[in-house]
């Protein structure tokens, strides 16, 4: 699906998320990205085969203890 030069990576790749975003729908909290992804507000994945990958953003650092 990729036209960019250097392509982006494709769907199937560890880094499939820094493909470049085709469509953006903020209102309604996803994008599709160019190699067929839809990414969610929430971090989580929708993959052109199907496959959905769960949300996985961070809870934010841990407290240090004094």
């Amino acid at each position: 699906m990729c036209s960019h030069q250097p392509p982006c990576p494709t769907a199937d790749s560890p880094d499939h998320p820094c493909a470049v975003i085709v469509s953006a729908h903020p209102e309604q909290g996803w994008s599709l990205l160019c190699n067929g992804t839809i990414v969610f507000d929430d971090t989580g994945e929708l993959l052109p085969d199907g496959r959905v990958v769960s949300p996985h953003r961070s809870l934010g650092a841990p407290a240090l203890a004094a």
